[in-house]
């Protein structure tokens, strides 16, 4: 399946982006593998026809929002983002009344809608640059509350950042009872955690960063044996740069349903037939990529 995915992905001038939490076969056929903002800036600067985006919906949203004349398809369009919805405009109107000065900074895991009412958009690994390099006193930091968490203790005292009650439902089921039991089985592990876990999970980390950091993290580092507080597909790429290091994952293992159906069989599905496309509204896409433009300037 893998090498006729690949066979149908050259006869139609095709692009396969995965996700590091896609399934490991997804990440074997394709040609660029890495996190939101990666793939997006490769999205972007490919010259092909086609792009297949193996992940969740808001990041094939993304892809159109930045490749308007390509064709964006999903190889599966149930694939979702339970966090990307989890803010509202209700409570953004309300506090724009309230703080005159005050920037709505989006997480790149979110829908073009909340893109759209937002003046910048972040990802984990260049939210605190970027937020610290905004005039903006007030931040309104939307929707993942725990990494608008680590972003307000980074820049204590620099900026007044409002925090929403959204949440990644993979990353908020690790826990500190389950990292500190790993601690006890392996010792010498140090605990690499991405800044979308709870504040209890990050007071145990070793190191804290995005994906992409956590796995440069560990092919740079000396030590042997690591605790990952992420998604489970990440292991795949680590195992690749590090073959000789173990790594352990909390239980229950954080694996998020969406991403695994990213399969070979649906990628050859939708380049066969060249179906899923992703479709974002003229005038919306237009708001959309104002805060996706500026986070591209600001994160260079």
């Amino acid at each position: 399946m893998i090498k006729a995915c690949k066979e149908l992905k050259r006869k139609k001038n095709a692009v396969i982006l995965a996700h590091y939490y896609a399934p490991a076969e997804a990440q074997k056929l394709a040609d660029h593998v890495g996190d939101s903002f990666y793939l997006a800036k490769m999205a972007r600067q490919s010259d092909a026809d086609i792009i297949v985006f193996c992940g969740v919906s808001f990041m094939g949203e993304s892809a159109k929002l930045l490749c308007p004349d390509k064709k964006v398809l999903m190889p599966d369009l149930g694939a979702d983002c339970a966090m990307a919805h989890m803010a509202s405009e209700e409570k953004i109107s309300e506090l724009r009344r309230q703080y005159d000065d005050l920037a709505v900074v989006c997480y790149i895991n979110s829908t073009a809608r909340l893109k759209a009412l937002s003046d910048v958009c972040v990802t984990s690994s260049n939210a605190v640059k970027i937020v610290s390099a905004l005039p903006n006193k007030n931040i309104f930091f939307i929707p993942d509350a725990h990494l608008g968490a680590y972003v307000k203790e980074q820049l204590a005292g620099k900026k007044n950042i409002i925090l929403n009650d959204g949440y990644c439902p993979v990353h908020t089921k690790i826990s500190k009872e389950s990292v500190s039991e790993l601690k006890q089985k392996h010792p010498e592990a140090r605990v690499l955690a991405h800044p979308e876990c709870k504040g209890e999970v990050l007071e145990l980390s070793d190191f804290i960063g995005s994906t992409l950091d956590i796995i440069k993290f560990a092919k740079a580092d000396t030590g042997k044996e690591y605790i990952v507080c992420t998604e489970v597909g990440v292991e795949y790429k680590l195992k690749i740069d590090s073959p000789d290091k173990s790594f352990f994952f909390p239980s229950p293992c954080p694996c998020c349903g969406d991403m695994k159906l990213n399969t070979p069989e649906n990628i050859y599905k939708v380049l066969d037939l060249e179906i899923n496309e992703v479709e974002v509204d003229g005038d919306l896409a237009k708001r959309a990529m104002l805060p996706l433009e500026r986070m591209l300037e600001l994160g260079k």
